[in-house]
């Protein structure tokens, strides 16, 4: 499969649909992490009551977490079919490449930003973008 190479314009009509991901992965990322904060609480009760007893809720808190894993992947394989690369899940950090002045580049978004403008160099990353 060949590189697919955006302009502008086109990286930003995909904007709407790369914030409700990205939107959706925070909000998954932030429950995984809550969960895992709560079965690691409920596995030191357990075991210092030396009790069994919360077998069933274990269980289902590592089931709830597999299904925000799966969710997870799922949008960033969206993302990335999409042709764009996601960067960083909590600045919500997206880059599209693409070709300026004959130099393959990212166009570099931002969560929060209202539409790309700013790009960077293949090695340049986020602290040398540039209008």
């Amino acid at each position: 499969m060949s590189k697919r190479y955006f302009t502008p314009d086109e990286a930003n009509s995909l904007l709407p649909y790369i914030r409700a991901d990205i939107d959706r992965l925070q909000r998954s990322k932030r429950e995984f992490v809550r969960t895992a904060l709560k079965l690691r609480e409920l596995r030191i009760a357990q075991k210092e009551a030396g009790d069994e007893g919360a077998e069933d809720e274990i269980f289902r808190m590592e089931a709830s977490m597999e299904f925000l894993q799966m969710e997870a992947k799922t949008l960033v394989d969206s993302i990335r079919l999409k042709g764009a690369e996601l960067k960083d899940i909590d600045k919500g950090l997206v880059d599209f490449p693409a070709i300026i002045n004959g130099e393959e580049v990212w166009l570099c978004w931002r969560q929060g930003e209202e539409r790309i403008a700013y790009f960077h160099g293949l090695e340049e990353g986020f602290r040398g973008r540039r209008p």
